[in-house]
């Protein structure tokens, strides 16, 4: 990965979320509501999880110095983007909703981020959470993009848990918002982070997607999947113009 944060955040050493050299990595836990009998589908948690992530690296208590989520974001930026998705029901959520943290909903979907931990030091009322069960379906047909929105696009070669394609998501926003400039990115916030998440059309549209200078997630390979390229991002004229390096 070759991007980069815009000058007003510290330049990760470890932004494809490989494993740090140092005892203290940190990984930032989300928290999908899946109930029973009213499960979300598939890519309005995607979506959700991604607004997530943005609405934590955006918020005053992560951007100002003396925020109270600034000094862990930081440490977890330096040494890796690590994102972890549990899901959690009934009383399990309403446990969530006591600790330090954001929900972000979309059309049905519910997820609350949190701010870094330690991999190993995570809130009890988390750590009991499960990472399997993640798997959600599509209620119906995926519509096309809106004109203009930022769009994080899945490698179509990849089987993924809705679990694991959400905290790829997850990183494909955090990329496109390293990318922007202050203005763009209080743009796209007042907006309130319009963004899509799709399949790549096939293996063409991809290659030409990864090959064309945009911000693309590569996995570490920690769990489900291989190392490799997971998720490119491509974005909207008016929110989150990203740049195309070397783009035809």
């Amino acid at each position: 990965m070759t991007d980069s944060p815009s000058a007003t955040s510290p330049e990760p050493a470890a932004s494809r979320e490989q494993p740090a050299a140092e005892p203290d990595r940190y990984v930032l836990p989300l928290v999908v509501r899946i109930e029973r009998t009213d499960p979300p589908a598939r890519t309005d948690a995607l979506q959700t999880a991604a607004r997530a992530v943005l609405a934590l690296l955006s918020d005053p208590r992560t951007v100002e110095e003396t925020g109270a989520w600034h000094t862990r974001v930081r440490r977890w930026e330096d040494r890796q983007i690590r994102k972890v998705v549990r899901r959690a029901r009934g009383a399990e959520w309403r446990r969530t909703e006591a600790l330090d943290g954001l929900t972000v909903t979309g059309e049905r979907a519910e997820v609350r981020v949190f701010p870094p931990v330690p991999l190993d030091g995570w809130p009890k009322e988390l750590a009991r959470l499960q990472v399997s069960g993640t798997d959600l379906a599509e209620t119906g047909p995926l519509p096309a993009p809106d004109t203009g929105t930022p769009v994080l696009w899945l490698n179509p070669g990849l089987e993924m848990s809705a679990g694991k394609a959400m905290a790829q998501a997850g990183h494909g926003a955090q990329l496109a918002w390293w990318r922007l400039d202050p203005a763009a990115r209080a743009a796209w916030r007042e907006a309130g982070f319009p963004l899509a998440v799709r399949p790549a059309h096939d293996t063409a549209h991809w290659h030409d997607l990864t090959t064309g200078g945009l911000p693309v997630v590569q996995d570490a390979g920690f769990t489900e999947i291989a190392p490799g390229e997971t998720v490119a991002v491509e974005g909207g004229s008016r929110w989150a113009p990203l740049p195309r390096e070397a783009r035809q």
